[in-house]
């Protein structure tokens, strides 16, 4: 079910009529379990099995860790919850993707095989919801919370519908809290929750799928050589595609969880406003940029073992966190080269220090915009089909490939230009403040007409129905 689509806007509206209704916490739980479960098995009724046995074993697990007195007992409960998640995602995810790198190492080593095609169909949004699950099982084992007796507070912690398929990755530490008693809905919350969900739809729909998609998929589809102004127009194309459909997504869950009295954790804050490579990692995807953090960065040692240990370790993450996105070897491209320019920026740091220089706003301004163009290119093997498609787009970028066509008309090409134009005017602009606190500031009358527009803007454009780009992940 899409929240960019019409049966979603009934089912929301059926939900929420039905739990603001109802007056026993208990009876509103069970509501919002069953809707979650309706919600995912719209698409397709047998995963949701899945995702239950997958909250129902780390329920299990949970609780083995939290009752073993013997650290090693309690060490092999977490592994054993960490081995059964990572095993299942990476059947269903990377099943194929494993035994084509099989087959092409035997081929290397003169060995002939031909290794079958499993009929594997990717479940809608496990690489969330197996984090989701995960979390609880790494918490407890940590003893950052303490481990829930209701399996169905857990279940529903995993499968909360508005963050369930792309995000934000939301850890049972933070949710299972707020399901103890029943929430209260504070002044205006209620209004802010629709004004983010309208604001999400607008980014979605108008920007992301209307503006942006078109040039985005023309460039990036196109087989031949391409003039740079139209590499460039692809690539800034998707660059803006991937947040306003990303962070749209992420702005509507945050929203209905508000609408429903929950509170989800920003995903995003104006990351095309930032200056260097880390920064741009604590503005962009924070939800799984802090699980990485958190779970697999500091566990390695951090940066508590010297530079040549910590690079070693940034490495890994990012390896890890391009692998997360995808069964390509271009998504481990991409999560490489940040690696390495997260790798770059810390000797720079090193070797320059914290200069009075480095505070001048144009000297920032221009690493930010250093930053954003790197982001770019990078983008160019998350999006890119293959590395053929990725070298040819590159060589179109820096001018180097002779021959090239145009495939953008100037209206598109305006388009563009104008939305990306706006976007880094908005995200410099916000990059120190949030959303909610220039809203705050602004006169009622300015809020209402601005989320009038956002509604015609939607309406008018009324869609094509595209699903959000991290579904698929």
């Amino acid at each position: 079910m899409l929240f960019n689509s019409l049966t979603f806007v009934v089912f929301f509206v059926v939900v929420l009529a039905a739990y603001w209704t109802m007056r026993s916490w208990p009876a509103r739980k069970n509501l919002l379990l069953v809707a979650s479960y309706i919600f995912y098995g719209a698409w397709n009724p047998p995963f949701a099995l899945l995702l239950f046995a997958t909250s129902a074993l780390d329920f299990y697990l949970g609780a083995r860790i939290a009752a073993a007195t013997n650290p090693a007992a309690r060490k092999s409960w977490m592994i054993t919850s960490v081995t059964v998640n990572l095993s299942m995602l990476g059947y269903f995810k990377y099943g194929n993707f494993l035994l084509e790198n099989f087959t092409w190492l035997l081929a290397r080593c003169g060995i002939a095989y031909q290794a079958p095609h499993l009929d594997i169909f990717l479940p809608i949004g496990i690489s969330f919801y197996t984090f989701h699950s995960l979390s609880y099982t790494l918490d407890v084992y940590r003893g950052v919370c303490q481990p829930t007796k209701s399996l169905r507070d857990f279940v529903l912690a995993v499968s909360f519908f508005p963050q369930l398929v792309a995000g934000p990755i939301v850890r049972a530490a933070d949710f299972l809290p707020q399901l103890v008693a029943a929430p209260v809905l504070k002044r205006g919350q209620f209004h802010w929750g629709l004004l983010l969900m309208t604001l999400g739809m607008f980014e979605k729909i108008v920007l992301a799928d209307t503006l942006l998609a078109d040039a985005s998929d023309t460039v990036f589809g196109y087989a031949g050589p391409l003039l740079p102004a139209d590499a460039w127009a692809g690539v800034l194309a998707f660059s803006g595609q991937i947040f306003f459909d990303f962070a749209g997504y992420s702005t509507c869950a945050i929203g209905a969880a508000l609408c429903l009295g929950f509170h989800l954790k920003d995903n995003f804050r104006f990351p095309y406003a930032a200056v260097g490579f880390s920064d741009f990692w604590r503005r962009w995807h924070i939800s799984l940029s802090t699980f990485l953090r958190d779970f697999l960065y500091i566990p390695l040692g951090g940066n508590r073992s010297g530079p040549t240990r910590a690079a070693i370790n940034l490495m890994i993450v990012m390896f890890i966190g391009g692998l997360w996105h995808g069964a390509a070897w271009t998504y481990v491209i991409w999560g490489l080269i940040h690696g390495v320019l997260l790798v770059l920026e810390r000797i720079a740091r090193a070797i320059g220090g914290d200069a009075p220089w480095t505070e001048l706003f144009i000297v920032r301004l221009l690493l930010g915009l250093a930053t954003f163009a790197a982001v770019c290119f990078a983008w160019v093997f998350f999006r890119a089909a293959d590395f053929p498609s990725a070298s040819r787009l590159l060589h179109a970028m820096t001018g180097t490939l002779t021959g090239g066509e145009a495939v953008l008309g100037s209206r598109r090409l305006l388009e563009v230009a104008l939305v990306i134009a706006g976007l880094l005017v908005a995200h410099w602009s916000l990059r120190d403040t949030s959303v909610e606190a220039v809203v705050a500031r602004m006169p009622r009358w300015a809020v209402t007409g601005i989320w009038t527009l956002m509604l015609g803007a939607i309406i008018l454009t009324q869609g094509n129905g595209h699903a959000f780009i991290y579904f698929q992940f």
